[in-house]
């Protein structure tokens, strides 16, 4: 009777440890993919800026040739 709880008991925390694993598997893919996301907005905001203060760059060079 000892051994079958003690089976029992030990079957019960392998399979704890197994979920607990795979949990922290998965909440390392979820940070993966969230940081992987986050980088290409992050991406996509600076091209935007760098566009736009290239524009204002040409717009400047402009206004300058035109007070000539």
């Amino acid at each position: 009777m000892i051994a079958g709880i003690t089976t029992s008991i030990y079957s019960c925390r392998e399979t704890t440890q197994e979920k607990s694993e795979e949990a922290v598997e998965a909440i390392g893919k979820d940070i993966e993919t969230n940081v992987k996301k986050a980088s290409e907005k992050i991406e996509e905001g600076a091209k935007k800026v760098k566009e736009e203060v290239e524009e204002k760059v040409e717009d400047g060079k402009k206004a300058t040739e035109d007070m000539k």
